[in-house]
């Protein structure tokens, strides 16, 4: 099932779930300025995972920002967030504004192309909070994203656009998993800004 842009904010998710899809809510200005701005200044560090005990560079680089300088632990590692900057501070307040909800933190992926991807999981980690909302905003190359029932396994794919805003949110977690895969059609890089809430 393949799902493209709409103007009105739409559930993506059939059931035990919501996902709104808010179509493009940044301009093609805004998008070239804080795509130049994040991977000109973001403090990028490639990805580290544990995986079945096994220490896992990624080529994915990411960077972790919030109202403070708390911790986050997922994938086994744990990471010190740096304060928000002017230019995050500014997107928050688009997203808040967009989805009706608020977030205290922002985990930023960088994909250099195609060939980098994340594979199927969910967001559940303990110091999230729980059923929270998670918002997603895509800059540079469009990209499919996909999501999996945990237990039917039916499949829901959309292009995340440039400037588009996804938002997880409910029970979205504890049924489906979601992933970016790879592919070796896109040559050029993604930015991603999943805007988060931290329960301190």
């Amino acid at each position: 099932m393949d799902l493209f842009a709409s103007e009105t904010v739409k559930n993506i998710l059939p059931f035990d779930g919501v996902t709104n899809y808010h179509g493009i809510v940044l301009n093609k200005n805004q998008c070239d300025f804080y795509y130049e701005k994040f991977m000109n200044t973001i403090q990028w560090k490639n990805d580290e995972a544990i995986i079945f005990g096994k220490k896992i560079i990624t080529k994915r680089k990411v960077a972790w920002y919030g109202n403070a300088e708390f911790s986050y632990t997922y994938s086994g590692t744990t990471k010190t967030a740096s304060i928000f900057t002017e230019e995050l501070l500014a997107l928050k307040e688009i997203v808040e504004k967009e989805s009706g909800e608020t977030y205290n933190s922002c985990l930023l992926n960088l994909y250099h192309s195609g060939d980098e991807g994340m594979a199927y999981h969910s967001d559940g980690e303990k110091m999230l909070k729980k059923n929270g909302a998670i918002a997603s905003i895509s800059l540079g190359a469009a990209r499919k994203f996909s999501f999996k029932h945990k237990e039917n396994k039916q499949r829901i794919d959309i292009v995340l656009e440039r400037g588009s805003l996804l938002v997880m949110k409910e029970n979205t977690q504890s049924h489906w998993l979601h992933r970016l895969p790879p592919t070796k059609k896109i040559l050029t890089p993604r930015i991603n800004l999943t805007f988060r809430t931290i329960e301190l």
